[in-house]
């Protein structure tokens, strides 16, 4: 049966597969989603075989216990790469921590292989795409480490205003050092939060028992949320300026890296606290150092760096910073707790049921002919999060045409997926995302319509933001290919390609506009890969739709919006 996103009159090839989807076909050998748990006979001896599951590193005794007895356990090396490629050949299941590489040649080598357990929460080490192209389930832990993640930034803000540090060195030295060595108490200081998710919201609540003043910035929470947990918002300037502490807890985009550099810093009090336990290069380390150098900050606490591992960088000689080298999740309890959940994860996984932490394909028993359109969602959910600026009051998730014969919840999901996948700093999943809304304020409505006159099926997300603006973006899948494309945004008619960098501009159509985008962006050494205009009559409101063959800089994309006088200029990177 030919799915039916098709508009082809023809059936029969296979389906290419697709980020998030897995691949579809008669040469599909690892069908993750209909996977059932069942013990293989074995032809030699006619006797049931258990699924083999390999742990490549050292993982918690509760991890082998979480697995239970139905599965072979077997263990290698996995940073060894001689004893890794010839022991994954035929396993079922692999788990690894950060050391093991899960690239292309190991999955090449991996014949029966159908889940990559990450126990931890980076999966920098694991090649999702390939992966998902050979149709093999990747998990990870995304909510196991938060506890030790917070408790290590109030941890290092503790240790910078008091300079554990340096005065424990002196004493190693045999210095008696007490009145060089005074510091600062965190009672009834502000604390600015920079990043209000699960790990900004559990440090507010350890610091405001230390008597601190909350404040935050993240545009992406509701001001009434914030209230309700006694933090007040403001813009990132505001905070700069009245923050006594500061602790950073965003994820790392390409809008996040350099956030936090000389023009900021120079914003700040002389005594400010800075705090990066969430991802390096958010601060930029070059401006930050010349701001601890010179006074323009009094300390700094770091566990992450933008180039890791690292054990040379200026900082370290500084005495005012105190640096760990990555250890947010390196607690007994968080590594106990990543290991039970991975292990939970193969265990659903290998039984076809639904399987929340899946960071590419979704097990459980999801419609062939709905899975296409997964990872189409989740990058609409993206562009409507780069296109608003901000959490939506309302979000609707509405799927018109032939799928809504069957059970689409799922696309409800990979919108939320999508939305919240740049704005937060943890690992956005089917079960957290609904949570995420909800802890945002965000009302989300699932509708289906059979009916779809332009498209045989078509998924918009429509949001209403705090001021009352709506916000639209519409895509399908075309042809034989099953090519995602845009086909609205709000409001406006298109065709484009979700490439990796697009950009949307609304302004007053008038003559000259498309060549003064063309001329500032080859100026900037941007390359236009498809230009579409749209427009609602004559001399109204128009939008252009770009996608370009890297990301615009924001000095660029300033520029554009000035010399057109645009309404709105919103960059989107779906890298």
């Amino acid at each position: 049966m030919c799915p039916l996103w098709r508009q082809g009159p023809t059936c029969g090839e296979p389906v290419t597969g697709q980020e998030g989807a897995g691949t579809v076909g008669s040469a599909q050998r690892r069908a993750v989603h209909a996977q059932t748990f069942e013990l293989f006979e074995d032809p030699a001896v006619n006797a049931p075989v258990k699924p083999v599951v390999l742990i490549a590193e050292e993982l918690s005794p509760a991890t082998i216990e979480a697995l239970g007895p139905d599965f072979e356990i077997r263990h290698c090396n996995g940073a060894d790469r001689a004893e890794l490629i010839p022991a994954i050949a035929d396993v079922d299941a692999i788990l690894v921590r950060s050391a093991t590489k899960v690239d292309a040649e190991a999955l090449a080598a991996a014949s029966r292989l159908k889940v990559v357990a990450r126990a931890g929460v980076g999966l920098d080490n694991v090649d999702v795409k390939a992966s998902t192209q050979a149709g093999v389930m990747v998990v990870n832990a995304p909510t196991s480490n938060i506890v030790s993640a917070a408790e290590l930034a109030v941890a290092l803000m503790l240790a910078a205003a008091r300079h554990i540090s340096p005065a424990h060195a002196a004493l190693r030295g045999g210095e008696w050092k007490r009145s060089k060595y005074t510091g600062i108490e965190l009672y009834e200081k502000t604390v600015g939060i920079v990043g209000l998710g699960r790990i900004g919201v559990l440090v507010a609540q350890r610091l405001s028992a230390f008597g601190m003043k909350v404040i935050a910035y993240d545009p992406y929470v509701q001001a009434g949320r914030a209230a309700q947990m006694g933090v007040r918002l403001v813009d990132l300037d505001t905070l700069l300026a009245e923050s006594d502490f500061m602790s950073v807890h965003l994820p790392k985009t390409p809008e996040t890296v350099g956030l936090i550099g000389a023009d900021q810093l120079a914003r700040a009090k002389q005594s400010l606290v800075l705090v990066n336990a969430a991802r390096g290069g958010i601060v930029d380390e070059a401006a930050l150092y010349d701001a601890l150098k010179t006074g323009q900050i009094a300390a700094a606490g770091l566990d992450v760096f933008a180039s890791e591992p690292c054990t040379d960088s200026p900082l370290f000689e500084l005495e005012n910073v105190v640096a760990t080298p990555h250890l947010g999740a390196s607690t007994d309890e968080a590594q106990e707790k990543a290991g039970i959940a991975v292990a939970k994860s193969v265990r659903l996984a290998l039984s076809g049921e639904l399987v929340p932490d899946a960071v590419n394909v979704q097990g459980g028993v999801i419609a062939e002919d709905v899975r296409p359109g997964i990872p189409l969602t989740e990058k609409l959910g993206r562009v409507f999060t780069a296109l608003a600026g901000e959490t939506a009051q309302q979000l609707d998730v509405e799927v018109r045409g032939e799928i809504t014969e069957y059970d689409v919840k799922v696309l409800e999901l990979a919108a939320l997926k999508g939305v919240f996948a740049d704005i937060v700093e943890e690992q956005v999943s089917y079960v957290n995302a609904p949570l995420l809304a909800a802890e945002r304020g965000t009302e989300v409505r699932l509708l289906t319509e059979a009916e779809s006159p332009d498209h045989r099926n078509l998924i918009t997300l429509r949001g209403t933001l705090a001021d009352g603006t709506q916000v639209s973006v519409s895509g399908t899948l075309v042809g034989l290919a099953q090519k995602e494309r845009l086909v609205e945004v709000n409001g406006f008619d298109v065709d484009l390609e979700p490439a990796t960098h697009l950009a949307f501009l609304t302004y007053e159509d008038r003559p000259g506009m498309v060549g003064v985008i063309g001329g500032i962006l080859g100026e900037a050494s941007v390359n236009i890969a498809g230009m579409q205009v749209s427009r609602q009559e004559q001399g109204g409101a128009a939008l252009v739709a770009l996608s370009v063959d890297s990301a615009i800089p924001a000095d660029t994309l300033a520029e554009i919006e000035s010399a057109m006088r645009a309404a709105s200029v919103r960059a989107v990177n779906l890298s």
